[in-house]
């Protein structure tokens, strides 16, 4: 008896061991390679090439429906569902309003940031267009707390 049930608890280590197998890739790479994606921006007035210093958009009720909807695609993976941080990621309704809140805004958002040569944000400069970015920033606008 007493090997009969060594073998049944090694049966079941077994079994156990290669589920966990099946199941840390799957779950690992369940997430998968997230890219940022282009944001269609119909409506809004075109920007051009010069990048703007402050947010053009700032209270375009069209531009904040956009951004809203970019956030989430592009954004609340890492800075929470309503820019409600969960501490990995800078928590955006903090963001100062106004130019000042733009200086800091664009330049990760064009650049993106990068520490100890690891991608802690990728760069949406190419992948966004001005309109895209502007518009997100728009909608941040109306999340902020102090």
């Amino acid at each position: 008896m007493r090997d009969a049930s060594k073998g049944g608890a090694a049966r079941r280590w077994t079994l156990a061991g290669a589920l966990a197998a099946l199941l840390v890739p799957a779950v690992t790479l369940s997430h998968g390679n997230v890219q940022p994606q282009p944001v269609e921006t119909p409506g809004l007035e075109q920007l051009g090439e010069t990048w703007r210093t402050s947010n053009p958009y700032r209270g375009n009720a069209k531009a904040i429906e956009i951004g809203k909807s970019a956030y989430n695609q592009q954004c609340a993976r890492c800075h929470g569902i309503g820019a409600v941080s969960g501490g990995l990621a800078p928590d955006l309704r903090s963001l100062e309003k106004g130019e000042e809140g733009d200086k800091a805004y664009l330049p990760p958002m064009r650049h993106g940031v990068y520490r100890d040569g690891r991608t802690m944000m990728p760069k949406y400069e190419g992948i966004l267009s001005q309109e895209a970015i502007w518009a997100i920033r728009s909608w941040l606008d109306t999340v902020h707390e102090d």
